[in-house]
């Protein structure tokens, strides 16, 4: 594993990219964060050595790299995912890649279903917590010792500071901005009635896709990770109605502004700190 995610980030440097500090990794609909980077290279997932492709027609399979703000980024445009058939070590290969890169903090995004009666479409959920209810774990197996331990705690998996300061920038812009517990399910299928009732009583506010395992990556290697949830649909078992992929994105599109306005006034305030 070592070797192999040496050998991307070799291939990566020899574009000529330098450390970024702030790895970010977009979900569905959610690629207008890139129109924000003041880009210097362009890297399809193709070129780089162990990626894999992304399947998902909304996810642009590419790694952008450049500054916001003059904050140092890398940006996946586009993740993947357990349902695409992935194993949970690609899934999670470019965080780690990542991390040896350099970047010392993460920021994630994912279209999610509101099953918090609360909740409305078109609106966000800061994640401060998840329960993981894919099929496995990306730490299953030997422990890659140089990267993490091998029982890595998970009592905080969201960086309370960066949660904190996001909760800020939502105040101060007059965003509405949820906090609540994520939900990971194996998809694609989206859920039943009686699924969304036994993920609402065990405590979640949303349900997606993605996200969880990069996240428990994230915290195997002690990398800071805060997560937004853009909510694309509304999981009331006793409305419900059929959905499509474009439904999703326009609901996606919809928040995407205020998601960004979020992100790139957290890279503002480190620009400003350093």
């Amino acid at each position: 594993m070592m070797q192999k995610i040496q050998e991307a980030v070799d291939y990566i440097h020899s574009r000529g990219v330098k450390q970024p500090m702030t790895g970010i990794i977009l979900g569905t609909g959610l690629n207008g964060m890139v129109d924000m980077v003041d880009i210097e290279q362009e890297i399809d997932y193709a070129d780089i050595p162990h990626f894999v492709n992304s399947t998902v027609e909304s996810h642009r399979g590419k790694l952008i790299v450049g500054k916001i703000f003059n904050e140092r980024v890398v940006l996946m445009q586009g993740r993947f995912h357990f349902y695409e058939g992935y194993s949970m070590e690609q899934i999670t290969f470019p965080v780690r890649v990542m991390k040896v890169m350099g970047i010392k903090q993460l920021l994630v995004s994912n279209a999610c279903g509101a099953l918090n009666p609360d909740f409305e479409a078109a609106a966000m959920m800061l994640i401060d917590d998840h329960i993981n209810f894919l099929p496995t774990n990306p730490l299953v197996g030997p422990n890659i010792r140089e990267l993490g331990v091998r029982f890595p705690d998970m009592s905080q998996p969201y960086d309370r500071r960066m949660n904190d300061r996001l909760k800020n920038i939502a105040e101060k812009n007059g965003i509405r901005l949820h906090v609540g517990v994520y939900a990971a399910w194996i998809g694609p299928s989206l859920e039943t009635r009686a699924e969304y009732r036994f993920l609402r009583l065990a405590g979640a506010d949303v349900v997606g896709m993605s996200t969880v395992p990069e996240v428990i990556v994230a915290n195997h290697m002690r990398l800071p990770v805060a997560g937004i949830s853009v909510i694309t649909d509304l999981c009331d078992p006793d409305h419900l109605h059929p959905v499509t992929l474009d439904y999703f994105i326009e609901n996606a599109a919809k928040a995407e502004k205020n998601m960004i306005t979020l992100f790139s006034e957290f890279l503002k305030e480190d620009e400003a700190q350093d």
